[in-house]
């Protein structure tokens, strides 16, 4: 029983191990694979660029909401599919290392003055968010869409 315990032990021992010396370090082409963990800027053809991102969002909030009036009811359906339609567009739009925060609120249009505000605290070199708002006789949505590099 001692033996094969000292036996298992040289075998895991690398220096005991002749196929250890064999074995190479992995190639750059294999370690791009798995994307370099040292980025800590985004090149700058893949910043979130809010311009684009804000026309997109325009285009979900108009496909989504048009024609529709206000139903208490409805709002939380309608803000879920509208934040998972975002966010599978920011997906495809070529984001890499980007974390994404989507935020819907839809309220009832009654004339009234609304004011939202958000605070973050992140890399202004790197984060960034865009929004868009649509209105109609009933209704009114504010969509916002965060994007947070990941270093």
């Amino acid at each position: 029983m001692g033996e094969e315990k000292s036996e298992t032990t040289l075998a895991s021992d690398p220096s005991s191990n002749p196929q250890a010396d064999n074995q190479e370090a992995p190639s750059a082409t294999e370690l791009e694979k798995d994307g370099n963990t040292y980025v800590i800027r985004p090149n700058f053809q893949h910043k979130f660029r809010s311009v684009m991102v804000k026309e997109m969002i325009h285009k979900t909030l108009v496909e989504q909401l048009s024609g529709k009036t206000y139903d208490a009811d409805m709002t939380t359906e309608w803000t879920k599919t509208i934040c998972d339609s975002i966010k599978d567009e920011l997906q495809t739009m070529g984001y890499d290392r980007y974390k994404f925060i989507v935020q819907v609120v839809v309220a009832e249009q009654r004339g009234q003055g609304t004011k939202m505000v958000c605070r973050c605290f992140w890399d202004a070199d790197s984060d960034n968010y865009a929004q868009d708002m649509y209105m109609n006789e009933s209704l009114v949505c504010v969509a916002a869409a965060f994007g947070v590099f990941h270093y």
